[in-house]
């Protein structure tokens, strides 16, 4: 059989199709070794507190300075502090843990542009799949706190106020830090969204403006005051479903 007669098969649409068929059927697999692996080396560090933020800031610049006394003061308060591992906002949040008393935990993610991972891990994951290690941000933390940044921490961020909103998420705190960088978003949020009641005014309760650190485990703490950290019962089974 010469390679001209070789060509058809080679383009059949039905062995395409079942080539197609078995690559997704092991990346399916991926992802669940990804859920698997996480979960379990994971699963000691609560309660935990999520920091998100731009991966463009420097250390000179006062919003990492900021972040980094953020999380030493959760650090030191009993809280480790997850960030996504990279450079920017979250290497400021696993350095102020780094050199707290409690875990700094870095979730990273493989990008087509290698994201740099920061060397302030005690626990260090890494992530294929955006969307597992999303999942990993929200089931393992006892609040998000949200630092300045663009469209990645918006995700985050609109993505814990639609799972809390909707039920498939416990209440947690969800705090915004930098008044004068989120207020005009939040106006927004009032002055379009509710009006035109696309949201709740409830739903404006879900957030918090905080500017300084001590504020903000405070502000923590008082939320859990009356039940504890731990999940109860039926939150727990609300995240099996999340």
């Amino acid at each position: 059989m010469n390679e001209k007669d070789k060509l058809p098969r080679l383009l059949d649409p039905d062995l395409q199709l079942h080539s197609n068929a078995a690559r997704e059927a092991w990346r399916v697999f991926g992802i669940m070794s990804e859920f698997v692996e996480a979960t379990d080396r994971l699963k000691m560090i609560r309660p935990a507190v999520s920091i998100f933020g731009s991966a463009r800031i420097n250390p000179d610049q006062p919003y990492y300075q900021l972040t980094e006394s953020i999380a030493r003061k959760l650090s030191d308060a009993g809280f480790s502090v997850i960030s996504g591992g990279g450079p920017g906002i979250m290497e400021a949040a696993n350095k102020g843990a780094f050199h707290g008393r409690s875990p700094s935990v870095g979730l990273n993610i493989q990008l087509p542009h290698e994201q740099k991972n920061n060397p302030y891990q005690d626990i260090s994951q890494t992530f294929r799949h955006f969307f597992a290690r999303k999942y990993m941000f929200v089931r393992f933390a006892s609040a998000y706190v949200v630092m300045p940044g663009g469209f990645g921490t918006l995700d985050e961020l609109m993505e814990a106020l639609t799972l809390v909103q909707t039920g498939k998420s416990r209440m947690i705190p969800i705090i915004l830090v930098c008044t004068p960088f989120w207020q005009g978003m939040v106006d927004w949020f009032r002055d379009r969204l509710v009006q035109e009641k696309m949201i709740s005014p409830e739903d404006m309760n879900l957030i918090q403006l905080l500017d300084e650190p001590d504020q903000i485990v405070s502000a923590i703490f008082k939320h859990y005051e009356s039940q504890g950290f731990a999940p109860l019962p039926a939150e727990r089974e609300m995240m099996l479903n999340l």
